[in-house]
């Protein structure tokens, strides 16, 4: 696997998103953060040659994005009220087989309700509006201090006049505005944000810069929604870590050297507390 050198940027249309993410050539956002703490090169690099097969939990929220996007695998709607049945479960995976999401009469009702409650919300409604954007196309651009190949998948592009809105869908246990904070930090959304803004305006699709907008949206009844874009010091944070992690994956691509947290050592190294517990328990016990 090696870093590729600077190319021209390419926006393609209708790629599947199974051969989008089997690119070996490219580097995605879900790439990077896992090549930062608390992940590290090493498992990166063994995900990226043993690559799992998708999580059944993510049936839902595929088949809530296709009916708010209109683009994703096609569902197939299984007519039992559970997976017990030894007949549900084979229709289950004759439908993973064929590339389809399976989905249980009752879920695929709750996704029509959580489409329905994006359609009908004043915010989100108007930036999924049918048409007034390009859904799940394919970006790759090369980074250019590096001379990394990256890509990425917006799942909504609006090209307005004088503006380009990026929208990205996420469903969710908790969308309440505290949750989508800590959610953000924990899955490193902010360096989503920085790191789609920047293939977008690289492949030259926002002349005029580009809005990131978060639609979080709950998995249960009433399927609150909260719309939010990130400020700026946020962003700016995501693009330091994005340019990090730009950093080690070119230097792990060129030695095809693959670290864990640790890295070559030469003595073993400590480990504190964590600083909230250190701060705590040295008040309780060193006074």
């Amino acid at each position: 696997m090696t870093a590729v050198a600077a190319e021209a940027p390419a926006v393609i249309r209708g790629l599947s998103a199974e051969d989008y993410h089997a690119d070996r050539a490219s580097i995605s956002s879900t790439g990077l953060r896992k090549l930062l703490n608390p992940g590290c090169p090493a498992q990166f690099k063994y995900d990226l040659d043993n690559p799992t097969a998708p999580k059944r939990e993510f049936d839902l929220g595929h088949a809530a994005h296709l009916l708010v996007l209109g683009e994703g695998p096609e569902l197939e709607v299984i007519d039992y009220p559970d997976w017990k049945k030894v007949a549900a479960r084979e229709l289950r995976d004759t439908a993973y087989a064929e590339g389809k999401t399976p989905l249980l009469t009752k879920d695929h009702e709750q996704v029509q309700e959580m489409a329905a409650a994006i359609r009908q919300h004043p915010v989100a409604g108007p930036l999924f509006a049918p048409g007034s954007g390009t859904a799940e196309q394919s970006i790759f651009w090369t980074d250019p201090q590096t001379g990394v190949r990256c890509r990425c998948r917006p799942d909504y592009l609006k090209q307005l006049p004088g503006l380009t809105l990026c929208v990205d869908y996420k469903t969710c246990r908790d969308a309440s505005p505290d949750a989508v904070s800590k959610a953000i930090r924990d899955h490193g959304y902010h360096q989503q944000d920085a790191f789609y803004s920047d293939g977008i305006e690289a492949a030259g699709l926002a002349p005029d810069g580009v809005r990131f907008v978060f639609v979080f949206q709950q998995k249960t009844a009433p399927y609150l929604i909260t719309v939010r874009e990130l400020d700026q010091q946020s962003r700016d944070i995501g693009r330091a870590k994005n340019e990090r992690a730009l950093r080690i994956y070119a230097d792990c691509v060129a030695t095809d050297t693959w670290p864990d947290w640790t890295g070559p050592v030469t003595e073993i190294p400590q480990i504190s507390l964590p600083t909230w517990a250190a701060i705590t328990e040295a008040e309780e016990y060193l006074q």
